[in-house]
């Protein structure tokens, strides 16, 4: 399904992960994109060259779907005619459209693994770059009624806890801290995005999930967070790239450029992520 989001005569359209080739197609009649490929590196000036117009395609986590989602509005505020999509889900997931045709210019990823799945197949235009970092905490109800307070509390046999599946990032994340802690939890379900994960302990499926803790801060009052040190042991470097067959280069390189700002750093740390 395509969410649109209308602001005077312009448009932010964010793509869910189950359509993200239909629903580029879908609205990529509303307005025309064009130019080459270029490097996930290139500075402000460089995508200042030309006017920065049309549209850009933008595949990212799906843990930064509210941070990216402003930038997207501040994008369009900044290049009067641009039109951003976004097409968040699991990086793997992601990837594997990307690798299978499907029309993006940048891809922001959660991890360096996934985006690797992507640069092994020759589909980034430059080196991908780190733009922000994240670490993990326990969700749970809000008022913490469980009392959870560690990694261990996670193996009482009275919690439903929910994981991210292993193959995504921040699965594999919650693996290397649950190794880091010496801690064995059988999951209740294995989701394939935090966003799912988080959203059974939000609509009280389950008792806690390890998620990131911007998507905690993102769920504001529905959910409440709890740090744990063994987090610092699996902390996700994001990469984020120019694509090799992008159709706006220029645009996409004038986004990430906002992304790597002073301006996108702050919202970007407003969310809870970490400097790169």
């Amino acid at each position: 399904m395509i969410r649109s989001v209308c602001r005077g005569r312009r448009l932010l359209r964010v793509a869910g992960v189950g359509a993200v080739a239909l629903g580029v197609l879908t609205v990529s009649a509303c307005s025309s994109s064009s130019g080459a490929a270029d490097s996930a590196g290139s500075s402000a000036s460089g995508a200042g060259a030309g006017k920065v117009s049309g549209d850009v395609t933008v595949f990212a986590a799906a843990s930064l779907k509210e941070s990216f989602t402003e930038l997207g509005k501040k994008f369009e505020q900044k290049y009067p005619g641009t039109e951003v999509t976004f097409s968040f889900g699991g990086s793997d997931s992601l990837a594997a459209s990307i690798n299978g045709g499907a029309p993006a210019d940048v891809f922001a990823a959660a991890s360096p693994r996934t985006m690797k799945l992507v640069t092994d197949q020759g589909g980034a235009a430059g080196t991908p770059v780190t733009f922000v970092r994240n670490r993990l905490e326990i969700a749970t109800l809000p008022g913490n009624p469980d009392e959870l307070a560690s990694l261990k509390d996670l193996t009482r046999s009275d919690l439903k806890v929910v994981l991210c599946d292993r193959t995504v990032p921040c699965g594999a994340a919650a693996q290397k801290a649950l190794d880091a802690g010496g801690v064995k939890v059988t999951p209740v379900s294995y989701e394939q995005d935090v966003k799912s994960a988080l959203n059974k302990v939000a609509l009280k499926e389950a008792d806690a999930a390890l998620v990131y803790r911007t998507d905690v801060k993102a769920a504001g009052d529905k959910v409440e967070g709890v740090d744990f040190p063994e987090s610092a042991q699996a902390v996700n470097d994001y990469p984020i790239t120019v694509l090799k067959n992008a159709g706006n280069t220029g645009a996409a390189r004038a986004f990430i450029d906002l992304v790597r700002s002073a301006e996108g750093q702050k919202v970007l740390t407003e969310a809870g992520f970490l400097q790169p």
